[in-house]
């Protein structure tokens, strides 16, 4: 059996976080929360809010690019793809101040990735490598807009 390129392997399986056996999607989303993380110690931030920007734009075209090479290897959407997941949960990500707020987003995230309401699941019914992006870019939209309504709440 063929093996698949080793780049595309490499990003959309998250750096290997995709091959977790117990919840690879979950793992994906806790390193992508973890790398933001790292950054928010090094980072003020606006500069952080930039970067995290710059990851979603360049990740989802990465990932784009390693879904549509990995797809004959391993089906339509594959589980080990994480990606999507990494770059959905840097969307809310945007907008957390604070680790709280991030394991909010995580949560959040989850949530909407999971139980796919709100024309999630019609985009994740689509074929092909950018759909399998843009269900997860959607739930991360959702997760952003509730994180939003708690910081205002938050913030009186």
């Amino acid at each position: 059996m063929r093996q698949p390129p080793l780049l595309p392997v490499i990003i959309g399986t998250g750096f290997g976080a995709g091959f977790w056996p117990w919840g690879p999607g979950t793992a994906g989303s806790i390193l992508a929360t973890a790398i933001w993380f790292g950054m928010s110690f090094t980072f003020s931030q606006t500069p952080l809010t930039i970067i995290t920007a710059l990851l979603i734009v360049v990740f989802t075209a990465l990932g784009t690019w390693a879904t549509h090479r990995l797809q004959p290897y391993w089906g339509e959407d594959p589980s080990r793809v994480v990606v999507d997941e990494m770059v959905g949960v840097w969307t809310p990500l945007l907008l957390a101040e604070n680790w709280w707020m991030a394991l909010v987003a995580l949560v959040l995230f989850r949530f909407f990735d999971i139980l796919k309401p709100l024309g999630i699941r019609a985009l994740d019914r689509r074929q092909g490598a950018f759909w399998v992006m843009a269900d997860d870019l959607l739930a991360g939209v959702y997760a952003a807009f509730v994180l939003l309504i708690i910081r205002l709440l938050a913030h009186g």
